[in-house]
This record gives C-alpha cells, sequence and structure tokens, in this order.
C-alpha cells in the first residue's frame, strides 16, 4: 500500500479509480485512507492531488484517531453502529472528506460522508440530523412510487399525498380524500409500508371498517395479511426517537 509523507509523518492510502468520477476526493475512515482518483490519473498527478490535500489530510487522519482513541463510551453515530431501515438492521460507516457537503449513500449499509468543517463535537449531530433527512426522503419517494403503482394497477387517485411526522397512528385518509403516512415506517418492511399505504387507499372507497372495507382491501392488495401481522405485533419497536 503506498505513504504520503507530512512531516515526519506517514499516511498510507489506498488509490480507486473511477470510470465515472468526475473529480478527485480523498475520505478518511478508522485506520484507512481512500484516493479516489480519476481513471486518467498517473501516479504523478495522485502525488501531486495528495501534496495540494496535505493539511487537510493530516488534519483529518489526526482529528479521527482523536475521536477514535477519546471514546468513554461507544456513541450512537459512528462506523459500525447498527441503523433500523427497511425491516433491517444496517451499518453505519461515517467518513470524512474533502468536500464541502455532507453526503449520504447507500452501498451494503448507510455511508456518510463528513465534509472538512464538521469538528468531532458537532459529528454526532450532523450525523443524526442528516440520516433523519435522508430517511424522509426516501419513504416520500416509497410511498409515491407505491401510490403511482395502485392508480396504474387500480384506478387509484387520491387528492393528494403527505409522508409527515403523526402522533398517533401510521396512516389517515381525510374526508377530502387526501392521505397521510407516518414518516416512521421507513423502519418497517417494504411490505408493510405498502399496506399501509393500500389501506389508506381503501377507504377512499369504504370510510369504515367493516367487512366490506377489508374485502375492498384485499381485492387491490391480495397479500395484505402477513404485513398487516407483522405492523400489529411490532408497531411499538417502531419509533424515530433514537435520531434525537
Amino acid at each position: 500500500m503506498p505513504s504520503f509523507s507530512i512531516g515526519q509523518r506517514q499516511i498510507a492510502y489506498e488509490v480507486t479509480r473511477s470510470s465515472v468520477a468526475s473529480e478527485r476526493r480523498i475520505t478518511v475512515t478508522p485506520g484507512h485512507v481512500d484516493v479516489r482518483a480519476l481513471a486518467s490519473d498517473d501516479d504523478s498527478q495522485i502525488a501531486d492531488f495528495l501534496h495540494r490535500k496535505r493539511q487537510w489530510l493530516f488534519n483529518a487522519v489526526q482529528d479521527m484517531e482523536k475521536a477514535v482513541s477519546g471514546r468513554a463510551s461507544v456513541p450512537r453515530f459512528v462506523t459500525g453502529s447498527r441503523i433500523p431501515y427497511r425491516g433491517r438492521s444496517v451499518r453505519l460507516t461515517v467518513r470524512h472528506h474533502d468536500g464541502d457537503h455532507v453526503e449520504i449513500s447507500f452501498e451494503k449499509g448507510l455511508l456518510v460522508d463528513l465534509p472538512h468543517w464538521v469538528t468531532n463535537s458537532q459529528q454526532e449531530r450532523i450525523v443524526a440530523t442528516e440520516i433523519k433527512l435522508w430517511l424522509k426522503q426516501r419513504v416520500r419517494r416509497d410511498v409515491s412510487s407505491i401510490v403511482a403503482s395502485f392508480r396504474r394497477r387500480h384506478g387509484i387517485k387520491p387528492r393528494a399525498v403527505r409522508v409527515s411526522e403523526m402522533k398517533q397512528g401510521w396512516g389517515a385518509c381525510g374526508p377530502s380524500g387526501a392521505i397521510l403516512i407516518n414518516w416512521e415506517l421507513i423502519f418497517a418492511p417494504a411490505a408493510v409500508l405498502e399496506y399501509v399505504v393500500a389501506h389508506e387507499l381503501a377507504h377512499l372507497q369504504v370510510r369504515s371498517h367493516e367487512p366490506d372495507f377489508w374485502d375492498h382491501l384485499a381485492q387491490i392488495m391480495p397479500n395484505y395479511a402477513r404485513p398487516k401481522a407483522w405492523l400489529d405485533a411490532n408497531q411499538g419497536a417502531i419509533s424515530a426517537s433514537f435520531l434525537g
């Protein structure tokens, strides 16, 4: 593995060349530095890039080492933490990169890339806030997709669809034909979210919970019983409270 000298310090790093990257980037995780290079970069261009970023790289590695060694207890939002997502517990990886913005992606787990201006004392709050925003974006996208699918297959079209925090319940269908979905369903399996959306869409046709409602729901979602049973059994454990 190549290394880069900064004063008396030798910092080992791994180079990943990308054919789709438009810019070079450095990410720092505990015990590891990754340099994303352009496919066309030769060793001298990578060395020049590291030289320009040497002060940032030195500070980022030092800050990461301090954060790891100074943990009195394991924080909630660091590399290796587990985050509930779509009915699973996925691994969180927190990295530092040389960009200006927080970036979140999902690749066999949640990846949070923190910019240079995030300090150790800010990290947990910022990671929690950004994960919450990211999860809300995902559930809104999922709900829109589910509603669009029911519209195509069954011609069901609510007046409006909103995903938000709800103090009680997982969904609601208003008298005007608008439906509301609790965003915390992002922590439940995808089939459970689909069931709640289908449940509220079914109320556009049948307002009560009499037998004809369940018959109508079975017509638009024949397999609703299993996700309904999961929600009935696990709804007490679905909560975003761990995000603060």
